[in-house]
């Protein structure tokens, strides 16, 4: 399942990442969206950035 968070960079998009890692939630693409503010910053999920 590809799985897309826009606000990704916002309490509730940190949120969101936080229940799909806790869940183990299978997903086989995620893609996180944020405001010019936050381009380029990278975050880990699974270990992965």
């Amino acid at each position: 399942m590809k799985v897309a968070i826009v606000g990704a960079s916002g309490a509730v998009g940190q949120e969101f990442l936080r229940v799909l890692a806790e869940r183990n939630f299978p997903m086989t693409e995620l893609a996180l969206f944020g405001s010019s503010r936050s381009a380029g910053k990278v975050y880990d999920f699974r270990g992965q950035n």
